[in-house]
């Protein structure tokens, strides 16, 4: 059966790109692995910020786009996770988000796992979860983050929808996820629903809370623009885009995003997803230890260079 094989990257929109960059590499300790453009829009950057490999998992990315807050509610992603390994990471991220002055919750189990969820100055909701030391660990020694509480990767995500039933046949019947457990919302009265690809664990689990009475988030700074799932190579990419076109499921068709190949579409609900490869990977224009050091452009818009470079704003 065709699997996806965990969370590929989520992508999110920033207003402030050079605050953003500032946060997530200052703060969080991540590397900026590449720093290019939306290739639909090119006035806007595009910056993926992931572990020390660079590896498909750990990219959060982001849009840099002049746009108003995120009105929050349901149709989105509602909250990203962040993995790392034990409890001692999380007291660590606790006083040091505090004493950088991040809005911070308390430290928490929920879905048997320690968590403890924050915000960035965007208001872009994020929660570190111990992973149980699940899955490989690849530090970046440049960061400002001590190697043992480095984040390592994406997940869980949280979604919320207005109908459960709608959005979980397409994680059942066409993306071939599935259901294992639910718990109980840490902000709500409400279940979350947890659905999970490939191995399992928490880089490969999505969940899903069903609220009816919330209004249709609206989107923009601070919030999710979309999230994209792994598959592992161009051959099994093909096969979903086949998979979708025969179970009737409209997409964006296959696009060469130049790093992976990309497949949209959005589910019952609303929310935009991805199915995206693993390769050929961030080091196929940059050699691996100068990551985002430069503008990276894909061959198609190098042409462009001197144009694209004189309407994007200084990050630092």
């Amino acid at each position: 059966m065709l699997q996806l094989t965990g969370i590929h990257h989520l992508t999110a929109i920033s207003a402030h790109a050079r605050e953003n960059l500032a946060f997530y590499t200052g703060v969080l300790g991540m590397r900026l692995v590449k720093k290019t453009v939306n290739q639909d829009d090119v006035s806007a950057y595009h910056l993926f910020y992931a572990d020390g490999k660079a590896s498909p998992g750990s990219d959060l990315t982001f849009f840099d786009w002049p746009a108003p807050r995120e009105q929050r509610g349901t149709r989105a992603v509602s909250r990203t996770g962040l993995r790392v390994h034990g409890e001692a990471s999380l007291v660590f991220w606790r006083d040091r988000l505090i004493r950088l002055g991040a809005h911070t919750g308390s430290i928490t189990e929920v879905d048997r796992r320690l968590t403890l969820p924050f915000e960035d100055p965007e208001g872009q909701r994020l929660v570190l979860v111990d992973d149980h030391d699940a899955g490989e660990a690849h530090p970046w020694e440049k960061s400002p983050v001590p190697v043992e509480q480095q984040i390592r990767g994406l997940g869980p995500i949280i979604l919320n929808v207005p109908e459960l039933a709608r959005t979980e046949r397409v994680l059942l019947d066409v993306m071939n996820m599935r259901r294992v457990r639910d718990y109980a919302s840490p902000d709500s009265e409400h279940r979350i629903h947890v659905y999970e690809m490939g191995g399992g664990g928490p880089a490969a689990e999505l969940h899903v809370l069903e609220q009816r009475d919330l209004p249709v988030a609206r989107q923009g700074a601070g919030g999710v623009h979309h999230v994209a799932f792994r598959t592992p190579d161009d051959a099994q990419y093909h096969a979903w885009t086949a998979r979708l076109d025969e179970m009737g499921i409209r997409s964006s068709g296959e696009i060469d995003r130049f790093y992976f190949r990309s497949l949209y579409f959005r589910e019952p609900n609303g929310i935009l997803f991805e199915i995206a490869t693993d390769g050929p990977g961030f080091a196929t224009d940059e050699p691996a230890d100068r990551l985002g050091e430069k503008l990276a452009l894909p061959p198609f818009l190098e042409s462009r260079r001197r144009e694209i470079e004189a309407g994007l704003k200084p990050l630092v």
